[in-house]
This record gives C-alpha cells, structure tokens and sequence, in this order.
C-alpha cells in the first residue's frame, strides 16, 4: 500500500475519533414539555406633570351690563301764563332749591283782577247774610237764597283763577337741582307752555339696562351695582327695578338702578358698565391658558387627583379676563396641571411635580 493511501486512512481515523469525543463529550439538549416562563415586562416610566395647587376662596360673582346713565329727575319749567320776562332770577349752571324764584313775567292787570273778585265774593256774601235774615222773617224766599249762593260760588272760583294766574307769574323749581338750560332773557315774551328752563337732578342718577332673559332670575330689587362710567372711577348703586315682561324686540328685561352721585359728576347721559353682585360662592382663579374644551364643547381643566391620576372636570365661567379666571365645579383644593396636560389623557398615572419645587 503506499504511502498517500495510509496518509489519507490515518487523517480519517483521527476525524473519527475527535467526533466520537465531542460527542460524548457535548451536552444533550432534552425537550421540555413546560411553556417557558414569560419575561418581566418593564415597568412603564409615568409621565412627569407640573402641577400648581390652588385654593378655591369665597367670591363675589357679578352680571355685567352695558348702561346708560340720566339725571336722577329732569324737567322743563314752562310758562303757565302768557306775559313778559320781568326779571331773570336763575341763569345757566345755578345750583336751586326747591321752591326758589326762577324768573318773574309781567303782571298784565292781573293784580287787578284779583281786587275786584275779592270785592265781588265780599259783597256776595254780604247780600246771603240779608237773604237769610229775610228768609228768616219770611220776607225772602228760599229760590232767591239759592241764587245769591250760586253767584257766590262762581266769584269764588273767578278768585281763585285770578289769584292762581298771579302765583305763576313767578315759576318756581320743583326740586333741588341744577339748570341745565335756559330758553328765556330779560324782555322775552313767553306764552303758555314756553320752555323757560330745564331743571335737572344729579347728585342721584339712574341707570337704565338690559338683563338677558338667562339671567333675569339673578336679579332682585335692593341688589348692589358697581357702576364703572367711561371716566373709570366706580359709584354705588342699588336696584331699584326689574321689568316683569321682556322686550318683544330683544328678549331681554330692563332693569333700573339708583347711583348715588354726591360729588355731582357730570356723567349724566354718558354709558357706564354695570356690575349686579349675585350671591357669594366658592371659587377657584385660574389662568385662562389652562381652560380647554370638553367632547361635550364645554369648557374645562385637567388636574391630578388624589391617585395621581389625570381627571377632567367641566367647570362653570363666572368671570374672565386678561389677568385671569373665576370658575366654579373644582375641588377645594386642585393640583391644576399646569405644563404638560397636552400629553396625558383622562384617568392616566402620572408623577405630579410641584411647579415650585421644579423651579427649586
């Protein structure tokens, strides 16, 4: 045999051999009838929230209005009789009082008239009391009686006109007020019912609005109002009335309010925004950034619960502005979510982070 032929037996021998070690000896994997055990899923990360915790605190809440204010009272003085300005007691501006002398117009004779109707109703009687005595005497009859009583009767109430027309001529201001405008100078020749002047009222004035028919149950007589006019400084008011029928154009309800004005503002005929306070009730102020909208389109917040879990609640709107606002429907005590509300959703865990231990 040569020797390629033994070269190549001995290498199959030793290949041979080295498998028959290796596999004596390799591990023998044996089948298992047991489902392996399912790994430990990884606990999931929370999502870290910053929360604010807010209070809710007792509030005031208000009905705004859009009002007008007038004069308390405003009136025009006219002529109640015919003549001539006399003299002119009372010009532009004048603070009067009432029952003050605004101007006096001529007399006209009517001094006149009053003397002789005063001379008629003396002798009138005079001639009833001889009546009498002659009735009495049975020298007059009682028909002659009676004409003598109607003639009295009728120059009585002459009297009483002449005497009438003489008072007015000399008008007087009805209440304490201010002349607001004057139609009349010394020589004006007025006839009855001319304008003399306009008197007005204005350390009272009355503002007048409209209530939308949702809110006119929240409205009562002795209500107070804050009352803002366009010079921004506020004056008390107090209901004073409340239409019981609405208007048929607008559907809303007038109200009226008395604003007391004892530094006599000339303010009278100008807007002013009319603030009804309604009863006091808990309420939390928040910013507006964080209202958002509910399925429902209601508006709401986001807030962590007790579990510190994600829980939005629709709240109700009792006031809004620039710097903030008041709503009603949170706990006392809310941790309002404040960063991050855009990533969890209603009933997730979360890790609240307090936003001033996050700025620590």
């Amino acid at each position: 045999m040569s020797k390629v032929k033994w070269s190549s037996l001995g290498l199959s021998v030793i290949v041979v051999i080295a498998l028959i070690i290796w596999m004596a000896t390799g591990d023998i994997k044996v089948a298992s009838t047991k489902a392996p055990a399912e790994p430990k899923a990884a606990q999931q990360e929370r999502t870290r929230v910053q929360v604010t915790t807010l209070n809710a605190q007792l509030y005031e809440p208000g009905l705004l209005l859009q009002g007008q204010l007038e004069p308390w009272s405003a009136v025009n003085v006219g002529a109640r009789v015919a003549g001539t300005v006399e003299t002119v007691e009372a010009n532009l501006g004048d603070t009067v009082k009432a029952g003050s002398v605004l101007l006096t117009l001529s007399e006209d004779g009517r001094g006149a008239s009053v003397d002789r109707w005063q001379a008629r109703v003396k002798k009138l009687v005079a001639d009833l009391s001889a009546a009498r005595k002659l009735a009495a005497r049975d020298l007059a009859s009682q028909s002659e009686i009676l004409s003598v009583e109607s003639e009295l009767a009728a120059a009585r109430a002459e009297l009483k006109g002449a005497q009438l027309e003489v008072s007015q001529l000399r008008p007087t201001a009805p209440f304490d007020g201010v002349i607001n405008s004057k139609d009349v100078e010394t020589g004006s020749l007025v006839q009855v019912g001319s304008p003399l002047y306009e008197l007005v009222r204005i350390d009272r004035l009355k503002a007048k609005g409209q209530v939308p028919q949702q809110s006119v149950a929240q409205v009562a007589l002795g209500q107070k109002v804050r009352v803002r006019p366009l010079d921004g400084e506020a004056l008390d008011g107090v209901v004073t009335f409340v239409a019981s029928a609405a208007n048929p154009e607008t559907r809303s309800f007038a109200v009226e309010i008395a604003v007391e004005n004892p530094e006599k503002k000339r303010i009278a005929g100008g807007t002013a925004n009319l603030r009804v306070a309604l009863a006091d009730v808990q309420a939390t102020f928040i910013s507006p950034a964080y209202l958002s909208l509910g399925d429902d389109g209601r508006p709401g917040v986001k807030y962590v619960d007790d579990q510190n879990k994600v829980v939005f609640r629709t709240v109700t709107l009792l006031s809004v502005s620039t710097e903030g606002a008041w709503v009603t429907g949170l706990p006392d005590e809310t941790r309002l979510i404040t960063r991050g509300a855009g990533f969890v959703s209603e009933g997730e865990q979360v890790e609240p982070v307090d936003a001033s231990e996050e700025r620590g």
